[in-house]
């Protein structure tokens, strides 16, 4: 399936490098930024792909462009508010990358099949896709009440994008807690860690339950991690799944819940370590958002081939 991607950021440039290095159905043929300077655009003319720095206008200019099927946006929730309208003019489908959320949620593991037909499907955060897995697997065996993550990046790796967009990060990643994971309350935060040497990325999911038991808990997340790890092998377990019993002598108060909860409380701690494709292997946050947005291409492409 012939592609394009919108911007030449970390994010973009990862998507490039790794859709030439690590897919077989998915052929970027088209890049552009607004930076003719930019390390994405440089990468992309010399891997022989048509760029420009005149933005999506530019891209839409390009002879290129009547071949492409799906276009990536890997820009900021602002910028593609105005790129989703510029493409579904043309009659292409996106594949978005930014926190925006216009079209349906999706994250592989969980429900990939689900949006593969729509014109518009949006890959949530870096933190909710390594996340909303966990809480999935967690509503599995038994129902979510709340499920809360927090997700630690290298500021290293999070690119002005990023930056621009961490209040929809934290909207967008407890939504697709709720509306993909089936949590019934989420949150999320994220934290630009500034460390030197750079950390690796970290997730940490908390959830509450009524029911349930340990061992079903642990095997369900154990189990999705593997899961996820065939399309992002750095994706692991930090420590083994901990899932305590509160009890009403010492309940876990949760404001957003206006109330005390007793029941389960499982505690997963997961590192995403990247391929090292664009950035060192610290960015897992691009490499598990980058690997499942390659992923859901696949698919996207591999549905259109068998119609």
């Amino acid at each position: 399936m012939k592609t394009a991607i919108i911007g030449s950021g970390n994010i973009g440039t990862d998507l490039l490098i790794k859709a030439q290095h690590a897919s077989d159905t998915i052929d970027v043929i088209a890049m552009c930024g607004i930076d003719p300077e930019s390390d994405g655009l440089a990468k992309a003319r010399k891997a022989g792909v048509a760029t420009t720095s005149d933005g999506v206008e530019g891209l839409v200019g390009l002879p290129e462009f009547s071949d492409v099927e799906l276009v990536f946006d890997a820009t900021s929730a602002g910028a593609h508010l105005h790129h989703d309208e510029v493409l579904r003019a043309e009659g292409k489908r996106i594949l978005d990358l930014t926190p925006a959320a216009v079209g349906p949620y999706v994250v592989p593991t969980v429900n990939l099949d689900e949006h593969l037909d729509a014109p518009n499907v949006n890959m949530v955060t870096c933190g909710g896709q390594a996340t909303v897995p966990i809480v999935a697997a967690i509503g599995r065996v038994a129902p979510v009440e709340y499920g809360e993550i927090v997700s630690s990046v290298s500021s290293r790796s999070a690119g002005p994008g990023t930056r621009a967009n961490i209040d929809e990060f934290t909207e967008t990643t407890a939504k697709a807690i709720e509306v993909v994971g089936g949590a019934g309350l989420g949150k999320a935060i994220i934290v630009l860690n500034p460390a030197e040497p750079p950390l690796i990325m970290r997730n940490t999911v908390f959830c509450l339950t009524q029911t349930g038991e340990p061992e079903a808990y642990t095997k369900a997340v154990e189990e999705m991690v593997e899961r996820v790890q065939e399309y992002v092998p750095g994706y692991r377990l930090k420590q083994r799944v901990q899932v305590d019993r509160i009890t009403e002598e010492d309940p876990v108060r949760i404001p957003e819940l206006d109330r005390k909860f007793t029941g389960w409380k499982i505690s997963v701690f997961l590192e995403v370590e990247g391929a090292g494709h664009y950035l060192p292997p610290y960015a897992g946050n691009l490499d598990i958002m980058t690997s499942a947005a390659l992923r859901t291409a696949e698919e996207i492409s591999a549905r259109g081939a068998s119609a």
